[in-house]
């Protein structure tokens, strides 16, 4: 992948990489209005009925209560009912308005506030979604340039771009169609559509997105997609389709739901209605339908399973994974097959120096065997000197190279003499590697020197490649020169004079020659075909030394890798928008055999619908916008928090808050673990339930023991669920490859 170097002019106002995000705010829900209400009447009803103040003190604002947070779930309650739906939210206010008919007044309003709260943060986690998505819509600008067939500019909003418009992008800009360019050269941050960690050099002919930032050259672009057809449009609409996909399940806690409200009012009125025919006693009758309801009540069967997920969930936490849900906590431990991102998931998300290799060094021509050096004897296309058996080629080929009798030869001034003639190897200004005379000496520059110099012309620049070379020369200790002369050239990369001599940083595809074979251009191409991005380094015209940046793997991916194969008993895939080199070198070091590289948004998804098509439950891990639709449309998505898009990480259903790799299978383990406490908690509640309620209904079970059978089952799940709160619970889930 070839990159530029170069300094992007300043951004226009609001064209930052990342679009300001747009928030609903939590008071604009009607929910949260009513829950707030509620609860701050709650709080003013309460000391002076603890105290036995007289009722007018906190009755009214009791009342209130019941008003603020019952009204919206009763009224809608009855609109179910209409419909012949036995809705639970109905039966919660009929409980409370039960309850202070009986004189149990507080723990009405208490169920009502807790009730209202509920669905206030409901309301909220579905706002803060929606309006992640519609905030990558910002990504796009709202206008564009559109250039008219004589050359006049007219600033038109973007959705009005038409297939075939020529449209101007100034440096700075957010590009506002998808389409090709025309004319012009620059680097493209298009890490929000396809992840790449790095600019990419745009020319003539080139693809660019929609909604991508331009660097500091000026593109026109001619539109070839509908405004609504965009990269970043489809990946709005594949957002909120895989969501939906999700309702199936939604619509089955309802069924159940459902029948699970009318099966306990049904049991309940047969328990009071068919003994009081068969003429037993009302107060016994009602006795033991009273504690049918009691032992009968399913919170030992909740508390099952919300303790051990709950417990779970706060465990995670404090370890740095954010799961939002317990049923996230749930799912976790269902998966079987893993898909990770590269950028900013298997790999740090930043760019480092690499390697530095240096053209007068290891791979030049004293490098026997590289590139045909002059110590290899037999290399094909060696650089010979006369008389070197198989000279075929050599400095003996006439023609060769500067060859003997060949222009530019031994005979011609600054070409590579033999010993003993002037300028030859006894002469201590020969032998100069780049090929020509004033080239660098091969002693001349090691490796810190060249770096030296490369980070002193990059210092002014703010690209991150830039940025990476100047990071690895302070690493080194390295003291850099003042600079004159700094210029930035789009497409081709910066030049400065440093310590006198002029250094040249940039593409190799800008700075050596087309065609023509150099050691540099093969220094390069070796580098990039390792998955690095090349970058050349010239001194006063000469090529001295090609730098290597790439993107540095997490220190602990190997070891999440195994892990991850460890608990789903195959490895995970590798999704990636990056190139095919730079991804199955990352993908080798990691251990990872399956990779999927130069993938769109709906690529990724694509790879997702296959993998649970053929039965997988699969978890994907990422970090970007574009990784968004694949971890909606997952069995779970987990999203890497540190520097993650918004919409990933309101997509994603749990956030690796620390960005530690490592925790992904241990939070998975953790799952597991809780999963199997949720089956003990529900055998030993059903256990209970079971025998009370037969005792209720064969014989006379007392209230008193009906309530301690009863409560006793519930603090039994919940202090079994508790036990994932320590410490040693977190270690224990850890599989083996990470302990």
């Amino acid at each position: 992948m070839s990159s530029v170097l170069e300094r992007p002019s300043a951004a226009a106002p609001g064209s930052s990489s990342v679009p300001p995000r747009r928030r609903t705010r939590i008071l604009a829900l009607p929910e949260a209005r009513w829950a707030l209400a509620a609860l701050v009447l709650f709080l003013l009803a309460l000391p002076p009925y603890l105290l036995d103040a007289p009722a007018w003190l906190w009755a009214p604002p009791f009342a209130a209560t019941y008003v603020a947070g019952g009204w919206e779930p009763g009224r809608e309650g009855l609109k179910a009912l209409k419909d012949r739906t036995l809705d639970v939210d109905l039966l919660m206010v009929v409980a409370a308005l039960g309850a202070a008919a009986i004189g149990q007044v507080l723990d009405g309003a208490l169920l009502i506030v807790i009730f209202a709260t509920s669905g206030a943060l409901e309301a909220v986690a579905t706002a803060r979604t929606a309006d992640s998505v519609r905030g990558l819509l910002d990504l796009a600008p709202e206008t564009a340039t559109r250039l008219a067939d004589d050359g006049t500019e007219e600033t038109v909003p973007a959705a009005e771009l038409a297939v075939g418009d020529l449209v101007l992008v100034r440096p700075g800009e957010r590009i506002g169609a998808d389409g090709r360019v025309v004319d012009g050269a620059s680097d493209v941050d298009q890490a929000t559509v396809t992840g790449e960690p790095l600019p990419v050099a745009k020319r003539t002919g080139d693809e660019v997105f929609a909604g991508t930032l331009n660097g500091s050259g000026a593109l026109r672009v001619k539109v070839e997609r509908d405004p609504s057809e965009s990269v970043i449009a489809r990946i709005v609409a594949m957002v909120e389709e895989a969501a939906g996909t999700k309702a199936p399940t939604q619509l089955f806690i309802e069924k159940v739901e459902q029948r699970y409200s009318l099966g306990m009012v049904a049991a309940t009125l047969l328990v009071f209605a068919i003994p009081l025919l068969a003429g037993a006693g009302l107060q016994s009758t009602l006795l033991r339908a009273m504690t049918f309801m009691i032992v009968a009540s399913p919170c030992a069967v909740v508390l099952a399973t919300m303790p051990p997920l709950l417990s779970a969930m706060a465990n995670a936490g404090r370890h740095g994974v954010l799961v939002k849900s317990a049923v996230v906590m749930e799912r976790l431990g269902q998966i079987d097959a893993v898909a990770l991102d590269k950028t900013g998931t298997l790999t740090e998300g930043t760019p480092r120096l690499a390697d530095v290799r240096l053209v007068d060094g290891p791979g030049g021509f004293d490098d026997p065997g590289a590139l045909g050096g002059s110590g290899a004897p037999g290399g094909s296309g060696a650089f010979r000197c006369s008389g070197d058996p198989g000279g075929s080629g050599g400095f003996g080929d006439p023609g060769a190279l500067g060859g003997f009798g060949a222009p530019g030869g031994s005979g011609d001034p600054g070409a590579f003499r033999r010993s003993g003639d002037p300028g030859g190897p006894g002469d201590p200004a020969a032998l100069r590697r780049s090929g020509g005379p004033g080239g660098p000496d091969r002693s001349e520059f090691d490796e810190d020197s060249l770096l030296r110099l490369a980070a002193a012309a990059e210092h002014p620049s703010e690209h991150p490649l830039a940025r990476a070379v100047v990071e690895a020369a302070r690493a080194r200790g390295l003291v850099l020169p003042a600079v004159e002369d700094f210029v930035s050239t789009p497409g081709t990369g910066v030049t400065a004079t440093v310590d006198g001599r002029t250094v040249t940083v940039g593409s190799p595809a800008r700075l050596l020659e087309p065609g023509v074979a150099h050691p540099a251009a093969a220094l390069a191409a070796a580098l990039e075909e390792d998955g690095r991005t090349a970058v050349v380094v010239t001194v006063d015209g000469r090529p001295a030394g090609v730098l290597g940046i790439a993107d540095r793997l997490r220190p602990e991916a190997a070891l999440a890798t195994r892990a991850l194969t460890e608990l789903t008993g195959r490895a995970p895939v590798l999704v990636t928008g990056d190139n095919a080199r730079a991804a199955a070198r990352l993908a080798a070091e990691a251990g990872i055999t399956d990779v999927r590289a130069g993938l769109l948004p709906q690529d990724k998804v694509a790879v997702v619908d296959g993998l649970q098509g053929a039965g997988a439950k699969v978890l994907v891990v990422g970090d970007g916008v574009n990784d968004a639709p694949a971890l909606a449309a997952a069995h779970t998505g987990i999203a890497m928090g540190r520097a993650g898009s918004d919409l990933a990480l309101e997509t994603a259903d749990a956030v690796v808050v620390r960005d530690e790799l490592a925790t992904v299978p241990t939070v998975i383990g953790l799952s597991r673990r809780a999963r199997a406490l949720v089956v003990q908690n529900l055998v030993i509640a059903g256990a209970f339930i079971a025998v009370l309620v037969v005792w209720d209904l064969a014989g006379t079970l007392p209230l008193p023991l009906g309530v301690a059978g009863h409560e006793g089952s519930t603090v039994l799940v919940g202090l079994n669920g508790l036990r994932l709160l320590a410490d040693g619970a977190w270690r224990r889930a850890r599989p083996e490859a990470v302990r």
